[in-house]
């Protein structure tokens, strides 16, 4: 199969709030932006429920009409948003080269990267069947969901203890479930201090999760100790999993420099990696953050340094 030529002054990779924020910036600056969605069109907002803490929406929306909304918006200033996975990039040279769903070549001027994270998950279909309807990935995104209710949450790290202390002041009870025991936990001495030392937090060591139970939303899990092989039944409202967040960056290992995590390292207060005219934004650079809010800030940061980059080399 002959591979299809196209060029591009800036072209996006990913869709959510960075990626689209981007190609609004970056239309409204006369880039012509070509953005490619991904495998997941609108991120992981698109498997969110109801958003409550984005400025803007006084109601709360729910997250896929978000998404919608800002594709929408990205069109109307001149977006060319397109459907495609992008299976290839060489950043050797400029400019750089990326291949779409391994039979279409593209070249660009700058290329923005918003290819986002995706939350480490159990592995239980109950989790993934119930995800938005109780079952969560991100404590500071729906816990305020569950105030005055009992909750669970799952993980051993810093994160986790952070969440879990977060969940205590909205939560009526929080179990908070570690797979190993005292010694085995993940997270800083000072951390899991905190936890034990939060009175509506209740730990439960050498266990996990069997099934998160419920038909149509969450109402309890059942909890397994392994040291002692005895199953029990809470009742919850709400399951979140704080096990980590895994960046999609693997596409773009061999050309950008990148933590131990694999999220993509940019110079501070900018959106600029160690390749000069490729840029990121989003979760795919945020370990700390992973609000739709600064993700979106990063993607307006991307799109201004991409327009500043262009300018430089007289594209503009």
């Amino acid at each position: 199969m002959s591979i299809q030529l196209e060029h591009a002054h800036c072209l996006i990779i990913g869709s959510g709030p960075a990626g689209y924020t981007a190609a609004i910036y970056a239309s409204r600056a006369a880039l012509k932006p070509v953005l490619y969605q991904g495998i997941q069109p609108g991120g992981q907002l698109t498997i969110t429920t109801e958003v409550e803490n984005y400025p803007g929406y006084a109601e709360g929306i729910q997250g896929p009409e978000m998404m919608v909304d800002f594709e929408k918006q990205a069109v109307r200033m001149g977006a060319d948003i397109r459907f495609g996975l992008v299976s290839s990039v060489d950043f050797s040279a400029r400019p750089f080269k990326v291949v779409i769903d391994e039979e279409k070549e593209m070249t660009a001027d700058a290329v923005i990267i918003a290819t986002g994270a995706s939350a480490k998950w159990l592995g239980l279909e109950s989790e993934q069947r119930l995800n938005g309807f109780g079952v969560s990935a991100c404590a500071v995104c729906d816990g305020f969901f569950f105030r005055g209710k009992e909750v669970a949450i799952v993980g051993a790290g810093d994160t986790a203890c952070e969440e879990a202390i977060y969940l205590s002041k909205l939560a009526s009870k929080v179990h908070m479930i570690v797979r190993k025991g005292e010694d085995g936990m993940k997270a800083s001495k000072v951390m899991q201090d905190r936890v034990k030392a939060t009175p509506n937090i209740k730990i439960y060591w050498n266990s996990e999760t069997l099934e998160v139970s419920g038909d149509n939303k969450v109402t309890g899990a059942k909890i397994k100790n392994n040291l002692t092989g005895a199953v029990e039944e809470v009742p919850l409202s709400g399951f979140f999993v704080a096990i980590g967040h895994q960046p999609n960056s693997d596409l773009f290992k061999k050309w950008l420099t990148m933590d131990e995590a694999g999220y993509i390292i940019t110079q501070p207060g900018t959106s600029k990696t160690n390749v000069e005219g490729v840029f990121a934004a989003g979760d795919v650079q945020d370990k700390i953050y992973r609000q739709a809010v600064t993700a979106a800030g990063s993607g307006c940061m991307a799109a201004l340094d991409a327009e500043r980059f262009l300018s430089g080399l007289g594209h503009i």
